[in-house]
């Protein structure tokens, strides 16, 4: 879409394979976009449509319906701001309503993306607390969503070091009415949560 931005970042090795075993995705259905899995998820934006209201099965009606109340979500690339990212979805479903529809926007809420720093020493010994936890090299991913007010929180305090976690495994089914977590996993990361307070009582002010 004209307008919307996308990050500029190579991703790992990652198969449509991995995709529909790890997400269910069923065969015959394909995923949306295009590029490498990764870079779909990752590195561009994507819009959805969360909600409808219009006539249901049950009130079904051989009739116009004078209005239609849809919700649109909005996943923007890390670098594009929300309100500019906002305005060219408008623009373009302004431009494209068939049969010449009127649309109105109300309630927008606008969160910009956030691109975390890894370059700073918290960083470094979260890594470190992850390695001790687990027994592995952590790695560095990129994660296709965020929350919007630690942009906020950037933004007001340029010096502070920002850390976002979440454990999940790649069966989790995050937000989903089966989600769960792998009880190896769940350990693991309480022991790295414990060992990175403890890395950081451990340091001096001066450090």
């Amino acid at each position: 879409m004209q307008g919307l931005t996308e990050r500029d970042a190579e991703t790992p090795a990652y198969s449509e394979q991995t995709l529909r075993d790890e997400a269910g995705l069923p065969d015959g259905v394909s995923p949306v976009g295009s590029g490498t899995i990764l870079s779909r998820i990752w590195n561009k934006p994507s819009i959805t449509v969360t909600g409808i209201d219009a006539p249901s099965v049950a009130n079904a009606s051989n009739t116009l319906s004078p209005s239609i109340t849809v919700v649109i979500s909005a996943r923007i690339a890390p670098g594009q701001p929300a309100r500019e990212a906002y305005a060219a979805i408008e623009a373009h479903l302004q431009k494209n309503a068939p049969f010449g529809a009127q649309l109105t926007f109300s309630d927008q809420d606008y969160g910009d993306a956030f691109l975390v720093d890894t370059s700073g020493w918290a960083v470094e010994t979260a890594l470190d607390a992850m390695h001790e936890a687990y027994g592995v090299e952590p790695v560095e991913i990129g994660v296709g969503g965020s929350i919007p007010f630690i942009a906020d929180l950037v933004r007001e305090f340029p010096g502070a070091q920002i850390l976002v976690t979440g454990v999940e495994d790649p069966h989790s089914r995050a937000h989903s009415p089966n989600e769960s977590l792998h009880l190896d996993t769940f350990r693991n990361a309480v022991l790295a949560e414990a060992l990175l307070l403890e890395k950081l009582d451990a340091r001096t002010p001066a450090e």
